[in-house]
């Protein structure tokens, strides 16, 4: 017989990587006395997109070094998506980028790469910094971990739908899902609800085939699952017209950029030309 177990909160996180981490340790910065719960489909200690780290942190502003501004990056990522992009959310997102990586340092000591001289952070491109990200996950989960409190935690739970209020249809007021490995039933009754499940990896047909098929850099458990709910809700799905497709590159298998912006190596076609050429420092 399947069990049913009812949890009620004032904010309910549905995905524990890094945005949901990061999430619950901001929703208890400002809401002290409320009631937050997380639920994750694995666990939060390695869960989500860098589950096993990461080389580099992609977005830096480098304020405090005057190394680039604001205007910048919004410039920046105008041109990257051919101006399909909401430069309001660009511009807001892009003040906190900076303190957010120093909340990593400050939480569990997360390495980044110095530069001797002048302090700053070593760059591997104009956004890019180097860090030893084994640790980057576990840092941040254990800063949710001490936001939340285990016991409002709830892994190896798979949210599967929202709940929407019989009075508001443009209301959710919670979700439901199962336990991966029990099955228990859960039905999440909250206020407000941060949805971040997650994007979706190998949408399209990668043209590697065979072993290469599964040599993705994005994780094959990003099932697009945060898609699929807001989907299904009514959301307006605001910026998500525009996929990132990683490149697949024969003979190797890591950050592309790492390869071509900090250690400068040359790449070429099967013709034996080289199709681009790192920058001059």
């Amino acid at each position: 017989m399947t069990r049913v177990r009812y949890v009620d909160a004032d904010i309910l996180i549905i995905g524990g990587g890094m945005a949901g981490s990061g999430a619950a340790w901001e929703a208890r910065y400002w809401c002290r006395n409320c009631r937050i719960v997380l639920a994750e489909k694995a666990n939060i200690n390695r869960s989500g997109a860098v589950a096993m780290g990461l080389s580099a942190i992609n977005t830096y502003l480098g304020l405090k070094c005057k190394e680039n501004t604001v205007e910048d990056y919004v410039k920046y990522v105008r041109g990257d998506l051919m101006g399909i992009v909401r430069e309001d959310l660009v511009y807001d997102y892009a003040r906190h980028v900076d303190s957010t990586v120093h909340l990593f340092d400050e939480w569990g000591g997360l390495p980044i790469w110095p530069e001797p001289k002048t302090g700053c952070y070593v760059r591997e491109g104009k956004w890019q910094i180097m860090i030893h990200g084994e640790s980057y996950k576990p840092i941040v989960a254990e800063a949710a971990r001490k936001a939340l409190g285990d016991e409002n935690i709830f892994n190896r739970v798979m949210v599967t739908h929202l709940l929407k209020s019989p009075g508001n249809p443009n209301r959710v007021v919670g979700a439901i899902g199962f336990n991966v490995n029990d099955g228990t039933f859960y039905v999440f009754k909250a206020r407000a609800t941060i949805l971040a499940a997650g994007g979706g990896s190998q949408i399209y047909r990668p043209r590697s085939q065979g072993e290469g098929l599964g040599r993705s850099w994005y994780p094959p458990w990003s099932s697009a699952s945060s898609y699929g709910m807001l989907i299904e809700a009514g959301a307006v799905m605001t910026m998500m017209e525009a996929r990132f497709v990683v490149p697949r590159f024969k003979d190797g298998y890591g950050p592309v950029g790492a390869y071509q912006l900090l250690l400068k190596t040359r790449i070429s076609n099967a013709y034996g030309q080289d199709f681009w050429k790192p920058p001059c420092r």
